[in-house]
């Protein structure tokens, strides 16, 4: 169990698209440098949009990384943390990068063959490439790795909609949830059902639209609808859930956003999804 300093303050929700009692996390921007390494932290998925925030980010924090990938070529710093040094290669040796397929036991096993404080599984795709079940294959390989090993704590991102939350998720959301995401959410229901009956130490992130726009810092743990969040914030949550002990969202499946909207409808557009 990974020993650091709360950093998350839980005050109360205002505004309009959220109730009174609604809890909130709000934080500061990732410091960008530390004088000694806390923890190792796995990140499955490092190549992907929010995965990629989660590497740069705990690098920040001082961690030690390791990163599972199918293409460790494609693993770049961040957009929305990196500023002007997003699209370049991570440069630091305490970024352990290993190439491999989540599906496969074997190459989750190499990720573990270190010393691992948390996980955090950020995996994505297209079912076309990846498959029907990559999600919940992939996942339940990384948990029998943790209990093999002893590491007890993991994030794991899916998606508002997922699991009880589907009221959450806005109405054309919902459309796309029944028909051409279908078999996504499929997979990622299966997936939080893998993690639940899992016996760890678990954090279920349900994030709304997400973007690639820099970290505001602010992550509401939201009842209603949800809006977008950054997927820097998202990061920031998925690690917080990792290194600070008493988090008080773990066993739980919290949908997160920085800005709440009823009218909310997932952004497609290439900037959302990091196209420069």
């Amino acid at each position: 169990m990974i020993m650091r300093l709360a950093l998350v303050s839980l005050l109360l929700g205002s505004g309009s698209a959220f109730t009174p009692s609604t809890p909130f996390i709000q934080r500061s921007a990732p410091v960008q440098s530390s004088s000694a390494l806390d923890a190792t932290i796995a990140v499955i998925g490092a190549s992907g949009l929010t995965a990629s925030e989660c590497v740069y980010q705990a690098l920040a924090n001082g961690d030690n990384v390791v990163g599972l990938t199918r293409d460790t070529s494609k693993c770049k710093i961040p957009q929305g943390s990196g500023g002007d040094k997003a699209g370049q290669n991570f440069d630091s040796s305490n970024l352990t990068l290993i190439a491999g397929d989540v599906k496969n036991k074997a190459d989750v096993a190499k990720v573990f063959e270190n010393d691992i404080d948390g996980v955090v599984i950020a995996l994505g795709g297209k079912t076309s490439d990846v498959g029907d079940d990559m999600l919940t294959v992939g996942t339940q390989n990384v948990i029998d790795a943790m209990k093999e090993k002893g590491t007890k704590r993991m994030s794991v991102v899916t998606s508002i909609g997922a699991g009880d939350s589907e009221n959450q998720a806005p109405f054309f959301f919902k459309i796309l949830m029944m028909t051409a995401m279908k078999k996504i959410f499929t997979d990622k229901n299966n997936q939080e059902k893998a993690v639940e009956a899992s016996g760890l130490e678990y954090c279920i992130v349900r994030p709304g639209g997400l973007t690639v726009e820099p970290p505001t810092g602010v992550i509401n743990v939201i009842q209603g609808e949800a809006g977008s969040i950054t997927r820097a914030d998202v990061a920031q949550f998925c690690l917080d859930a990792l290194s600070v002990e008493d988090f008080p969202y773990i066993g739980k499946a919290p949908c997160i956003s920085s800005v709440g909207g009823t009218s909310w409808v997932k952004d497609r557009s290439g900037a959302a999804r990091g196209e420069m």
